[in-house]
Formats: structure tokens, sequence, C-alpha cells
């Protein structure tokens, strides 16, 4: 059983209900706070994972906790014929819809509202799945993964970003010291939610990462499992298929 780590540990809603709270409150500030934490190597690694998603040449892509819709916008390179971004966060997606708007890309790029844990697709739906930052988030990850395997078709590409912990030194103790330290104190400085990026820093340490996740999302029936870890460990690419 994984530990959960919730946003606001003094409330009585569920995890799913905290975050989506959280990300509503944040979304005007997430994209330039994105950029600080990261020192905005966290587009380097997007870009990873479009080559990635670029290579399995699908026609339907989903980008799950699509947020600002980042991803979503660099998925448009792709000759695909359809991106849909899914997020629980309507502040959030209203981020990315101007984003989107702004680069002209309404016809390829669609922004749904939902939980990813019950999504509102049939079976064997997309070519490839995309979640960048956002399984830690999941109030029951096992039900997200399954959830995720439902709606890719057989021989779809599966692909996660996600942050992880070097296990190295010295990077791993510079990656403590930062997470534990720096990251809450950005947040508290810039962020109109306090709790968001202590939350952020939190749920980054204590999720699974590498074989670990790796093994889970074989559990869930994923095939072809291979992790790619970035930037000295700081953060992870996952790619996987269904048979």
């Amino acid at each position: 059983m994984l530990a959960k780590v919730n946003p606001y540990k003094d409330s009585d809603l569920s995890k799913k209900e905290q975050v989506t709270k959280m990300f509503d409150t944040i979304s005007g500030d997430y994209d330039g706070l994105n950029r600080v934490i990261s020192f905005g190597i966290d587009i380097k690694w997007r870009k990873k994972v479009v080559q990635i998603v670029k290579d399995s040449t699908p026609k339907t892509i989903l980008d799950i906790a699509t947020g600002t819709g980042d991803l979503a916008i660099n998925l448009a390179e792709i000759n695909a014929d359809k991106i849909v971004g899914l997020d629980i966060s309507r502040g959030m997606l209203d981020v990315g819809i101007e984003k989107i708007k702004k680069k002209n890309l309404e016809t390829k790029i669609e922004m749904i509202l939902g939980d990813s844990e019950n999504m509102p697709f049939a079976d064997n739906t997309f070519d490839a799945i995309t979640v960048a930052f956002g399984v830690r988030n999941f109030e029951n990850l096992e039900n997200g993964l399954k959830e995720i395997l439902r709606v890719l078709k057989p021989g779809g590409t599966f692909v996660i970003l996600e942050t992880s912990m070097p296990t190295k030194a010295p990077y791993k103790q510079g990656y403590n010291f930062y997470s534990k330290n720096i990251l809450p104190l950005i947040g508290k400085t810039f962020s109109k939610d306090k709790s968001a990026y202590k939350y952020l820093s939190d749920s980054a340490s204590q999720f699974p990462f590498g074989e670990v996740l790796n093994n889970i999302l074989r559990s869930i029936g994923f095939i072809n499992v291979k992790d790619l870890p970035q930037t000295f460990g700081v953060a992870t690419i996952y790619k996987a298929s269904k048979q």
C-alpha cells in the first residue's frame, strides 16, 4: 500500500478533492513557478516524451493530467489527427485553453474536464497516452493505471514523465536539500497556496520510482516497460505498451 500524501493535512476532503482545489488555486502561477523550480529543464524532458510518442506515429493521443496544456501543445508537432487533454482542475484547463487559442491549435487539441481514474472514453480509444507530473496525484495509483490501460489501444504507447529521487552522491544529497528546503520556500513566497509546493515536494519524495514503478506497471498489465532517468535521476521517463 502506497503512503497517501495530501496537500492539506487538516482537511476532511478526499485527496482527489484536495488536489483539485490546490491546482485551481495555483493555476495562474503554475507555469512561471514550474520554470523557476526546474530551472527550465522540464522543457527538455517534455521534448523527449514527444519524441518517444512521435516514434509510434499515433493518430489519437490522450494527455492525462494535462494541466495548463504544456505537453499537449508540444505533442501538436506530431502529425496526429486528434489530441485530447484531460484534467480534473477547471482552473488549470482554463489557463491551457487560452494558451491553445493563442497558438491557433483549437482544431487539434481538445481540453476536457474529467477524472483520470474514471475517464469518459470507450475501451481501446487512443494510440498513445501521456502523463507528465500527474500520476503521483492520483487518488489511487493502481486504479488510474488500470483506466489508462483500458482506453489505450492494443500496441499503443504509454509514456509517463515524473519526478524521481537521485540515488548517487552528491546528487541525492543536493536534491534532498533542494526539495525539502528551497522548493517549499519558493512556493511559499510566490504562490497563493502556501501548502501546494510542500505537497509537491513531499509527494515526489514518497512516490515509487525506477524499478518499483516499473513493477507496478507490469502488475497492471503493461508490457515492454522501461524507465529512462533524466538529469541525474531528478526525473524519470517511463515507456510501456499494451499487448
